[in-house]
């Protein structure tokens, strides 16, 4: 398929777990993508023709490093079409609030909600001018329904789907689309951070009685991402297993 053919992404940590999944699919699929992340990652696997996916180390909360990231792409491939944010940390789990420090805390919304707002002011610019662009921010089911010990990271995703919400509509006649996906529990490497019975809790709550795979949640992102998705924005999308229907 070349359903992204002639398109640039970025994708906003990249280098594992679901923004890996979701920047392979793009490039299979025809986009130009680069990953911006902490972390490095190697795609080589995936080189044809002379394409491959650019890695640059960049931290999501550091608006100088990452303006500076986001024109270097812009500047090389002259567009931007699509920007997926997945990038967060789970911060402490099974820690009531009384327990919980404040720099835990803030270190949780620095990166799941002040650097979402951060890389969304960034890509805007080149997309209004363009009249085009696909922004799609990683939420969670925690920020729908809230999950208990985890008030860091519940608080973030949640402010994360009001950021949607109103960037959505903000720009909701520009032709630019902004969106969330809310999954439940992914099998990906940032849980293994995750205290076991915190995991086991979470997953008991999913009627489908397992957890999502990456590939499941790239699926859904790239049909958000792609043309075909020209009637959703300010919307947060289920991937749940059942466990949202709202």
């Amino acid at each position: 398929m070349n359903r992204f053919k002639g398109q640039v992404a970025i994708i906003v940590g990249g280098a594992r777990g679901i923004g890996k999944a979701i920047a392979q699919r793009l490039f299979k699929e025809g986009a130009e993508v680069d990953v911006l992340d902490v972390l490095n990652a190697d795609f080589s696997e995936l080189e044809n023709n002379h394409r491959t996916i650019k890695t640059t180390l960049v931290d999501i909360t550091d608006e100088v490093t990452l303006n500076e990231a986001v024109k270097s792409v812009i500047d090389t491939h002259g567009r931007l079409d699509i920007l997926v944010n997945t990038a967060g940390i789970v911060g402490p789990t099974s820690t009531k609030i009384s327990e919980y420090s404040l720099a835990d805390f803030q270190k949780v919304i620095d990166i799941n909600l002040t650097g979402a707002f951060i890389v969304t002011k960034a890509v805007l610019p080149q997309m209004n001018n363009q009249k085009y662009g696909r922004i799609l921010h990683l939420a969670s089911i925690g920020g729908k329904e809230g999950n208990p010990g985890m008030v860091g990271y519940a608080s973030s995703k949640s402010g994360l789907m009001g950021l949607v919400k109103g960037v959505g509509k903000e720009y909701a006649d520009s032709g630019i689309t902004v969106n969330g996906i809310a999954p439940a529990v992914i099998a990906t490497p940032m849980n293994e951070d995750t205290a076991p019975e915190m995991l086991s809790y979470m997953a008991s709550k999913i009627p489908m009685g397992r957890l999502g795979t990456t590939d499941e949640v790239a699926s859904l992102a790239c049909w958000i991402v792609s043309k075909e998705a020209s009637f959703n924005t300010g919307y947060v999308f289920d991937l749940s297993g059942g466990r949202a229907t709202y």
